[in-house]
């Protein structure tokens, strides 16, 4: 009768660790969803998104998606309508409207729709 035996530390590392083959794999998805994100991301804001990291967790590898953007909040969560006013010691605001310069000592923000790009993303990873 054969006798079978099981290397219990290397089906750890296979199952657990982010070298492993579900830690490989959970790398691909990542990177894919990254991808994905970068394409759903407005502006420079998909600029700021890091090179998904894999860790080993309390459940096995996961991988966490980092955006370094000053307004990565307000995009994902939406903001709603708001004055702007320009900062002391200014009096005005300067922007360009159709080519043309304006000031304005306010104005009138409409507000942003949420934005939720990195949930957008996620079934890249499937």
């Amino acid at each position: 009768m054969p006798i079978v035996r099981i290397d219990w530390a290397a089906v750890d590392r296979m199952l657990n660790s982010p070298a492993g083959m579900v830690g490989r794999d959970c790398q691909q998805r990542a990177d894919r969803t990254a991808a994905q994100a970068r394409q759903f991301a407005p502006g420079s804001m998909s600029e700021s998104i890091a090179p998904p990291v894999v860790q080993r967790g309390a459940a096995g590898p996961s991988a966490e998606i980092t955006v370094r953007h000053h307004a990565v909040g307000y995009v994902i969560q939406g903001t709603p309508p708001h004055p702007i006013r320009p900062r002391p010691p200014k009096r005005a605001l300067r922007f360009t409207v159709g080519g043309r310069i304006v000031f304005a000592a306010a104005v009138n923000h409409p507000g942003t729709k949420p934005n939720d790009f990195l949930n957008k993303a996620l079934p890249a990873a499937l």
